[in-house]
This record gives C-alpha cells, structure tokens and sequence, in this order.
C-alpha cells in the first residue's frame, strides 16, 4: 500500500488539470461556473469599484478568482480578495504569497463544507481579517471579522428588503454598499 504524499504547489503547476486548487495537501476541482455564482461575483466587484480606484490609503487590490499561497499545502483560489494598498503599495502578481486583509468566497452547491469550514479555518488561522460569504440561490451574505483568534460574525443579510439594501459592512464601511445588487436584485 502507498502512503499518502501531499500535495505542493509544484504539483498544482504541473497538474494538467483546468480549475484546479490545492486545499490540504490535495489537488482539488473548483466548481462548475454557474450564472447565479458569476452575477454575485460581478455584482461585488462593481459595487465595490470605488475602493479600487482610490490610491493610497483608503484604496484596495481587489482581483477574482486569484491563488493565495499560504503555505506549501495550501493555495486555494478564491473567488474575490482583496489586499489594502497601504499595505501592500504595489499591485500583487501572479500567485499571491501576501495574506490577503479581506476574502469573499461564493458558495457553491456540493462545495458548502470547503467555504464554510476548511477556508473558514485556514484563513483564521493565517488571520486574514475579514471573511465574507454568501450564497447566490439563498440571497444571503454572512460576514465575519477575526476578534483575537478567531472570527465573530459582523453582518449576516438575508434577501434585503428596501430599508436595508444599503448597508457600511467592514471592511469597507467607509461607503455605503448596495447589498440588494450584489446579491442579485
């Protein structure tokens, strides 16, 4: 019987497989693109569009579905992140190696475990400090900042009615954001 090796990022370069991530050790398939999945992406990179145009402090690197190497067994791709420019003055390229300070993963049906558990535990534990979710076909977004060691919810949204479409949700509470279009209104 062969032992388990896991895997590197050497190997996720080699991998001739397309959509592809490394999550504990193992080449793992990203999800099929959905409409629901790439509207909810585009919607917040849009709405959030004021944040990266803005230069120096205040401003944001925010890029879809860029690889985060956190370590050498650890490189998923997220759907959004999003880098401070103060502090991080220059543009990042290609693989990341620089912690992000926000991520916004889109769940994805078959896929719930690795957003809300598995990248939920491993940005945590490399403390990016703000991780949001949401989910395209419930309408809903959750976001958590990390408070000390861990992460403490920080907005939980569910299919805004009017009053609270606009909402100031951390960490970019400097503007309001139109919550209602990103999730699909």
């Amino acid at each position: 019987m062969e032992a388990f090796k896991l895997k590197t990022l050497e190997d996720l370069f080699e991998t001739p497989e397309e959509r592809v991530e490394l999550i504990d050790g193992a080449i793992v398939q990203r999800p099929m693109a959905r409409m629901e999945h790439g509207f909810v992406q585009s919607n917040t990179v849009a709405e959030l569009d004021t944040f990266r145009r803005t230069s120096g402090p205040g401003g944001w690197w925010i890029a879809t579905e860029i690889s985060v190497n956190y370590s050498c067994h650890q490189c998923p791709t997220h759907d959004l992140a999003g880098w401070r420019k103060e502090r991080l003055p220059e543009r990042p390229r290609g693989v990341v190696e620089s912690v992000p300070d926000w991520v916004c993963e889109i769940v994805s049906p078959g896929h719930e475990r690795k957003d809300t558990l598995t990248l939920f535990l491993l940005l945590q534990r490399h403390q990016v400090p703000y991780y949001w979710l949401i989910w395209p076909e419930d309408r809903s977004l959750v976001a958590w900042q990390l408070d000390g060691g861990g992460y403490r919810v920080i907005a939980s949204v569910v299919a805004p009615g009017v009053e609270e479409r606009k909402m100031r949700i951390p960490p970019f509470d400097t503007h309001e954001i139109d919550v209602g279009y990103i999730l699909g209104d």
